[in-house]
């Protein structure tokens, strides 16, 4: 169900970000409420979006002095151009990867995401410290109501989403909108998470359910 108000929590998070669009209609999408997705200032974010993806999906470097760390340098600066928050220099993403804006995107450090990753980020999507993803991943944070009316008025709301440090999830996994996956867990290969999975688990299936839980590691000593 779409919020009937808004989220200034969330508000104060997007403002930590760079590129964002700011305008009435943004701040209703951040904030879970329905929004109108179609005006000038989120259109225009969009685009520069798919302008991105265009760009980052067809890029390879060329030439002699052409090299593995070609790629990933300026993988990296076309990152920085478009993700609200990007934590190191030690991220990789594979190419395809989609998004649909970009800037309501935070990524921490020693991020690895593999071949095909989709984010459609209408809300924040925040991922810690020394996450994996598998390949064909998709996150999600659009939906609609059930209800068709508001459907038939093209409104929708998005729900954020948090991934927390030293996560790994399975390649196929889809994390709905409005999901918490706590620090430590993985999230096994096709599993659909639907609600949020607590820290230090094992979770799969569909819907993802615990599995088992694994030992805790202090995050505070040793973790580069």
């Amino acid at each position: 169900m779409a919020s009937q108000e808004k989220d200034e929590s969330q508000l104060q998070l997007a403002r930590t970000l760079k590129y964002i669009p700011w305008c009435e209609q943004y701040e209703r999408m951040v904030s879970g409420m329905l929004y109108d997705s179609f005006i000038p200032e989120l259109e225009a974010a969009r685009f520069k979006a798919k302008a991105f993806i265009h760009d980052y999906n067809h890029y390879f470097p060329t030439g002699p002095d052409a090299s593995f760390q070609t790629l990933t340098s300026n993988r990296l600066e076309k990152l920085k151009g478009v993700l609200g928050h990007v934590g190191a220099d030690d991220i990789y993403i594979d190419a395809p990867f989609t998004i649909d804006y970009g800037c309501n995107i935070s990524i921490g450090p020693r991020f690895y995401g593999a071949f095909n990753l989709t984010i459609l980020d209408c809300a924040l999507v925040d991922i810690g410290a020394r996450v994996m993803i598998g390949p064909n991943v998709s996150i999600f944070t659009a939906t609609h109501e059930t209800e068709v009316q508001s459907r038939r008025d093209d409104a929708e709301f998005a729900k954020p989403v948090r991934i927390g440090d030293d996560c790994w999830i399975g390649g196929g996994s889809i994390i709905l909108p409005g999901v918490a996956v706590g620090k430590g867990c993985t999230i096994a290969a096709g599993s659909i998470v639907t609600r949020d999975v607590p820290a230090w688990s094992v979770a799969m299936g569909s819907p993802a359910k615990v599995v088992k839980k694994v030992t805790a590691v202090d995050t505070a000593a040793g973790a580069t």
